[in-house]
């Protein structure tokens, strides 16, 4: 029961991180009026920096997609994790709106590489 929740878990997750990737290239879904004055900073000094968006971009269509599957999801939560903290600490330090959130997709994540764990033990070896 507890592998097929966390795959069902994994499966929202990838699809969450493909959906967010993709509108990084493709902006597609439209932003909401009442963002905080210093996220809409940050977001735009992240603009800023030609190549940043298509890579965090790239790195959550390509995390997504291997997050899905359950033999590459372990390689998948390593791609996202950058991805991952800098989202909650912009949740943390500017829009403390949608932490809750971001700490339910950071558990999902922290449960993905804590099943894969040893998959990651020869990394440290």
């Amino acid at each position: 029961m507890k592998t097929k929740i966390l795959n069902v878990l994994s499966v929202l997750f990838g699809l969450l991180l493909i959906n967010g990737g993709l509108n990084k290239f493709f902006n597609y879904m439209p932003v909401p009026d009442n963002l905080p004055e210093p996220l809409i900073k940050d977001s735009m000094a992240m603009m800023e920096i030609s190549w940043l968006m298509p890579l965090v971009g790239t790195a959550e269509v390509t995390g997504g997609l291997l997050i899905l599957f359950p033999k590459t999801r372990a390689l998948g939560a390593l791609i996202v994790f950058p991805v991952m903290v800098g989202v909650l600490l912009t949740h943390i330090s500017v829009a403390p709106d949608g932490l809750f959130i971001a700490l339910i997709i950071w558990a999902i994540l922290i449960w993905i590489i804590f099943e894969n764990r040893h998959k990651y033990l020869p990394l440290i070896k």
